[in-house]
């Protein structure tokens, strides 16, 4: 069987993979879409095979702040790993593309029947978790010029293209400060030659250019899969980068 372009689906057994598979169809991801509402049940899983997912949290009167991202390398609904079926968080579609979906019941049977399954997603709960935290102390601590940089490069990796639609207004949703901080900051990015953009289409010029003026949390993502989906099975590492 060829790989079906989700990472953690991929790093299953054969036999597993097959099973999980038979239980899924195959959705596209609009954009904009809320897959998820905060506090509401979950009423199925998705593993992204391209496109991305945006995890946000409500703040009051807000909109809401961005504390994760999902492509290829993740899966959508973690919740139900741990038996849970309301979601924690907003999931919005920021990147259009398609996904295997499954219902919660037939997950959770595969889940109780799947050791690589429950091993591999287990594993990817823990890394999930770990990015949450690392979001959170990102946020406080690091520049917005970095922390653009960074989120840049994570949706690079999960566009898979060197240009896709983002609009000034959504990265200072998704950062959690004014547009006027993103304007100048991606103004510095543009001036030294690493993107390009004009009229919602952004373009990674110099991605190397970017690694160096993103924070180090992004570096520490990147470790953090490798080091524990590659024990597991998955395709550590490579998930994560085009």
């Amino acid at each position: 069987m060829s790989d079906t372009g989700n990472h953690l689906v991929d790093g299953l057994p054969r036999s597993d993979r097959r099973r999980l598979l038979a239980s899924c169809e195959p959705v596209e991801l609009e954009l904009s879409d809320v897959l998820y509402h905060v506090d509401l049940p979950t009423r199925f899983a998705l593993f992204p095979l391209d496109g991305f997912v945006s995890l946000i949290t409500p703040a009051n009167d807000h909109a809401g702040l961005e504390v994760g991202m999902v492509g290829r390398e993740g899966m959508i609904g973690m919740e139900l790993v741990l038996g849970v079926r309301t979601a924690p968080l907003h999931a919005v579609v920021q990147g259009a593309g398609t996904a295997w979906r499954v219902g919660h019941a037939a997950f959770g049977q595969e889940l109780a029947r799947s050791t690589a399954l429950r091993r591999v997603l287990q594993h990817y709960v823990h890394v999930t978790l770990r990015q949450l935290a690392t979001a959170s102390s990102c946020r406080r601590f690091h520049a917005i010029g970095p922390r653009l940089a960074r989120w840049l490069l994570m949706s690079q990796d999960r566009a898979q293209a060197d240009r896709f639609h983002v609009t000034h207004e959504l990265m200072a949703l998704m950062l959690g400060v004014r547009r006027v901080g993103v304007t100048v900051a991606a103004g510095g990015l543009q001036a030294d030659g690493l993107i390009r953009y004009h009229r919602g289409e952004l373009t990674v010029l110099d991605r190397a250019g970017l690694e160096a003026r993103a924070c180090a949390c992004y570096v520490s993502d990147l470790r953090a899969y490798r080091a524990h989906m590659g024990s597991c099975g998955a395709a550590g590492g490579t998930a994560l980068r085009r």
